[in-house]
Order: structure tokens, then sequence, then C-alpha cells
């Protein structure tokens, strides 16, 4: 059976799933020590009306746990992330104890203790004892199979792995385990409600270590193996170019070298090649460099060290999607998300090329005997999509954007990956037509990654062609015969907006919101924010104006009485459902975006425009309005998005370009001179 049927056997987005159950009531954690209170603090601080109980068989963990779960709340409220009314809804009904009774009416109960087998069978026939029949227990394990867990349980069906990653409360990733005696609608159900409460789920198999602890275990091995060639100052420069922190500084921030000792004692039952470095049982603490500074170091040394990291890091990611423990799509996400890789090691490798790879991987293997090497061509580990989701609903290709690190935000390799979607479709008669959404239940799209476009300031035909080069996803979708519609699932900003707009039909949850934010950059939406609006909504075009020029932003039932949401939904399912039924309602009846010149009312702005608090650009307002009328006075629609993207063109020419993009990049507010 291939990991796409043995993972995902439905559906690869959670929230396309129908389940039964509703979000859990109450949740109780079993291990107040180190990341259980952690655990507890994702629950509230997603759900804030949850029961939360915390069980430890001492008391003192349990006082630590209230004073960091306080801590927490009290350090948001400070740094205005929390409102004090909220914070005090997370910290109330927070039960901690040493009596398991407390538990016997929670819907889920996590198990967070000491990496000890025996421990954890004990603690879990305790927990059967207590809780009803069908509340569901996981362990938060990093490395034990699931199977050696909880096969003596009266109902293993009810019971997997759902593995955290540090901090937990803010790490997006977790793993969930599929094994053999666990009810496929539990894992489901699991898959779907981290999703819901806004975490980045990927599902596993049953192998030592699952998915990405197999990566980071032994890529902080490697490491430790590497002092004897190298100070871990050394190692850690080169980790570097490949993390957002070296292998050791994460050791001791994590305090992870008994953790790397034990999960890599475990891995020994696959060969002896995973045998930890004694030295992790040695040193508490590696002396390292702090995060982002480096150490100068011989080339030769440097390219030793490259080549053993990439080594392991290569060899693992071979033997996952070689024995389907995880899909490559799971690995590029979960390392990124989870681990704080830049890239997935997949896309390292196509950086480097095949040869280059080849080269690494052989070699390491001839160091390293016994490790896993290539089991496929190098053309295999690529052929796959990093950045979106594909599933067909009764005929209909849903195509979702996942990149929850960057609220789902466009980039070139995103929109190449739906353009290839919608035209590998498009004459398949199996398909009916497509629907675009977001990952989780913030975001449809948070606009398009500007970090290419600080290159083409100040050159007016480069940005213009860029805007155009952008603009292939939405001049497809203009010319489909089938149809395409848009399933809002939250913020829908900038580049996001543009790309919806484009679509046949808009479907939005109650909770979606739309703004142009561009103006508050000193620039313009260029790939058609100025032109679609006017000629699909003429009679709306007052809103768009402000939305424009003044960054407004309305939501899902403010844009469904413009005209630019058709329907609204209840939820995330409701709302795919809904936008397949839009699908097949638009079968043969597309309205293309008509030619001809649009009349439309003056643009007034206030003497001195704002966007809350910050001072726009006069000038940018001035090229943005110029932009309006010019593309409703064009005589065709493909003449119109001309004139977009030459606004585009000029625009990125301004003082308030500059301004406005510098300071984004920089994390500041933008001061507007004109």
């Amino acid at each position: 059976m291939s990991s796409i049927n043995k993972l995902y056997p439905d559906v690869f987005n959670p929230l396309l799933l129908k389940t039964e159950r509703s979000l859990p009531r109450e949740v109780a954690m079993v291990g107040a020590g180190t990341i259980g209170p952690d655990i507890g603090y994702f629950f509230k601080s997603a759900a804030p009306g949850i029961k939360l109980t915390l069980v430890d068989v001492v008391e003192e963990p349990l006082r630590g746990a209230e004073k960091r779960l306080n801590g927490y709340v009290e350090k948001a409220i400070a740094r205005k992330k929390m409102k004090e009314e909220e914070g005090k809804k997370i910290l109330e009904n927070i039960t901690y104890t040493t009596d398991y009774s407390q538990i016997k009416n929670c819907d889920l109960v996590i198990e967070a203790a000491t990496e000890n087998i025996p421990l954890k069978q004990k603690i879990f026939a305790q927990i059967e004892e207590m809780v009803s029949d069908d509340a569901i227990i996981t362990s938060n394990t990093s490395s034990i199979p699931a199977d050696r867990l909880f096969s003596n349980l009266k109902r293993p069906q009810r019971a997997t792995v759902t593995h955290f990653f540090a901090p937990a409360w803010r790490n997006p990733a977790v793993e969930v385990i599929t094994w053999d005696k666990c009810a496929r609608e539990i894992v489901d159900y699991l898959f779907w409600m981290f999703c819901v409460l806004g975490k980045a789920p990927i599902i596993s198999d049953n192998a030592i270590c699952f998915i990405l602890d197999r990566v980071f275990d032994n890529w902080c091995n490697e490491a430790v193996y590497l002092l004897d060639q190298a100070t871990a100052s050394q190692v850690d420069t080169v980790g570097q170019q490949f993390a957002a922190s070296g292998p050791l500084w994460t050791l001791n921030m994590a305090r992870g070298n008994p953790i790397v000792f034990e999960c890599n004692t475990l891995q020994m039952e696959e060969g002896a090649h995973y045998k930890p470095s004694l030295l992790l049982q040695s040193v508490d603490m590696w002396k390292t460099i702090g995060l982002r500074d480096k150490v100068e170091i011989p080339a030769d040394l440097g390219k030793i060290i490259s080549d053993r990291l990439l080594g392991i890091l290569f060899s693992q990611s071979f033997d996952i999607v070689n024995r389907d423990i995880g899909t490559p799509e799971d690995l590029t996400l979960g390392c990124q998300v989870a681990l704080g890789f830049n890239k997935g090691p997949f896309d390292i490798m196509k950086d480097l090329g095949e040869g280059e790879t080849s080269r690494i991987i052989k070699k390491f293997q001839q160091d390293r005997k016994g490790f896993p090497g290539m089991g496929k061509s190098f053309g295999e580990y690529q052929d796959f999509k990093r950045h979106i989701l594909v599933d067909d609903l009764d005929g209909v290709r849903i195509i979702t954007i996942r990149r929850p690190q960057f609220m789902n935000a466009l980039s070139d390799e995103v929109n190449d990956e739906i353009l290839a979607v919608l035209q590998e479709g498009v004459d398949d008669p199996g398909i009916k037509g497509f629907v675009i959404t977001g990952y989780g239940t913030r975001a449809f799209c948070a606009g398009a990654e500007i970090g290419r476009f600080t290159e083409l300031l100040g050159d007016a035909e480069s940005s213009a062609q860029y805007a155009r080069d952008c603009a292939k996803v939405q001049m497809f979708i203009d010319q489909m015969g089938k149809p395409v519609v848009a399933a809002v699932n939250g913020m829908a900003l900038g580049g996001g907006f543009e790309m919806l707009i484009r679509c046949h039909s808009v479907v939005a949850t109650e909770n979606a919101t739309f703004q142009f934010p561009e103006i508050t950059l000193g620039i313009l939406p260029g790939i058609g924010g100025c032109v679609v609006p006017y000629r699909k909504w003429p009679a709306s075009a007052g809103v768009f104006h402000e939305m424009l020029c003044l960054g407004k932003t309305i939501g899902a039932k403010e844009a469904a009485d413009v005209g630019l949401v058709n329907q609204l939904a209840n939820d995330y399912l409701d709302m795919i459902q809904k936008a397949i039924t839009e699908v097949k309602n638009l079968s043969g009846k597309i309205q293309r975006i008509p030619d001809g010149k649009v009349d439309i009312p003056a643009i007034k702005l206030p003497e001195q425009p704002m966007a809350g608090r910050l001072v726009l650009s006069k000038e940018a307002i001035s090229v943005v309005s110029k932009t309006i009328r010019d593309a409703a006075s064009a005589e065709s629609f493909a003449d119109a998005l001309e004139v977009g993207y030459r606004g585009f063109g000029e625009i990125s020419c301004t003082d308030a370009a500059k301004e406005g993009i510098t300071a984004f990049m920089s994390k500041r507010q933008p001061e507007y001179k004109k």
C-alpha cells in the first residue's frame, strides 16, 4: 500500500473531513513537567472555554505549571498581544491535581510523562479505568511506536500518539500517528481537531521516531559525532546555513541531550549505525555560539561538516519516503515549521542538483556504514507539490494553499503549482471544475511575498513585467471553460484578493475579511486589483475606491452586499460544499469579465488620507487613482489590465514605494513625506 493510501485514504486537507465529534470540552494533561503545561496552554489559548486538568504524581511540577501558564498570559498582556479579559478566560477552568479521578469526564487525555514504556503503560491503564469508553487517549512520545504503548489497553482503537514540538503552545506542528489497532475515525478526528485549533498536523506511520524526530535526532547526533574534528561553534556555524539555529545550540535550548540519546538508542533496533554518541551522556551544555553568530572555518573543514550534516539529513529523508513513513509534502512542511529548517530536505537537494546530491549521499554512506540512501531516481523524489494540497470531492478538484507559516501567502512557486493543477485538469472529463481555498481557519491568502520586489524598486519596466509574469494563474482562469470558485476561509489580502476576484464565483465563511493593503506599503495591486472590481461589480465602485486608496477592510457580509461574495457559509466544510455546488451551477454559464469602458464615480478622499493611524502617501494615492481611472476608460479588458501593470511599474519608482517596502522589510511603520 502506498503512503498516500495508508496515511491519507480520504483527503489531504483535514478540514475536508466530516466528523461526528465536536471539539473537546474537557482536556487532561498527565505529566506537568516539561512539555505538558505547554500543550495544555495551547488548548486553552486556542479554545479558552475548554476545561483543562493537569495531573502529576507530585505537587511541585503542578505549582511550576501554574506559574508558567500565568506567566504566559501576563507576558502576552504586557506585550499587548492579548486583552486582560482574554487572559482571564484562558486561566479559568484549569485544575492542577494529583488525583486521577479528576479526569473522569475528559473527552481527550494526553500523556506527557518520561520516555519509559513500563511507566507509560501503567499511566494508560490508570487513565483507561477513569475515563469513559469514548474518550480519546494519546501520548506525546517523540519516538516510541504506538503499539508498544497501547496494545494492552481494553480499547486500543481510541488511542494513539500525538507528538507536539517545543514550544508546544506556539509551534504549529503536531504528528498524528496511524497504527493498525487505532480506528481511522480517531486519527481523522485528531487530524481535523488540531487543524481547527490552529495547528498544522501531519500524519505519520507507526515507525520508531516517526517522521520528524528521525530527522532532528539524527541531525543532532551527527553534529555531536563531528566534534572529533570540529568545535561546537564550527558545527553550528555550518548548520545555520540550513536552519534557523545550529543543532548544538538547539540541543542546549531544549535540554535535548537525554532525549536524543534515548531516541537513537531506540533506533538501534534498525541498525547499529544509529548508535548515539556517548558525549550526549557526558555533556550538559555545549560550548557554542549564540543564535545568528558565526566563527571562521577553514574551507576544507566547512565542507566536511556540511557534507556530514547534509548526508544524515538526506539519508533520513530518503528512508522516510522509501518506507512510506511519511509523505515528501509533510516532510517538507514539518522540517520548516517544526524544526526550523530554511527549506525542506528535497528542496535543498533540488538546489544542489542531482550530481551533488548523489555525491553527498554516497560519501556519507561510505563514511557512515549502514545508513539508508536513495531507493528511487532523483526525479522521483522531486515529483511532489510543496505548497498546495490537491483533493477531489464529487468530481471537483479542491486546491488548498498550505503555507500556514506564512498565512498561505503566494510566491512564484505557489502560483506555478496552482497553474499546473488547473492545466492538468482542464481537459480531464472527470473534473467538473475547481475550488481554490486556504489551509486552516484563519487565512485564505495573506497576499504575495514581496521580497523579490525590493530588487525592482525604481525600475518601471521591470516592475510592470513582473506584474505581468505574476498574473499567469489569473490569465488562465479568465479563459477557462470550467468553473473556478474561490472558497475564502479567513483573511484575503493583496495578491490573494486579486486571485479570488478572477475566480468565477466566491463563497466565504462569516469570519472572512477582504483588503487591498498595498497602499499602506506605498504601492498598488498590479495584477488586476485596480481593474477587475470595477468591471465585475461597477455599482460598488465607491467601496472599491476606499479599499484601494485607503486600505479599507470589509467583512464577509459587506462583501456579499457589494456582490463580491455569492454565498456565505457557517464553517469550513459548509463553505467547501457550497463552493462545489457553485461549480456545478456554473457549468456552461461562466460570465466573462466585460470589455468596454466603465463609468465610475469620482474618487473623493479626505484631505489627510489615513489607514487606521497610518498617514498615507498622497503621492502613492495619486498613482492609484490615475490607474483606476485610466483602466476604467480602456476599451477592452486586456487594455485595462495593461494599464494596471504599467501603474504598478510607475508606482515602483516613487519615494512612497521605496519608503513603504523598506519599512516593511525592516518591520517598522513607514513615514511618508509626500
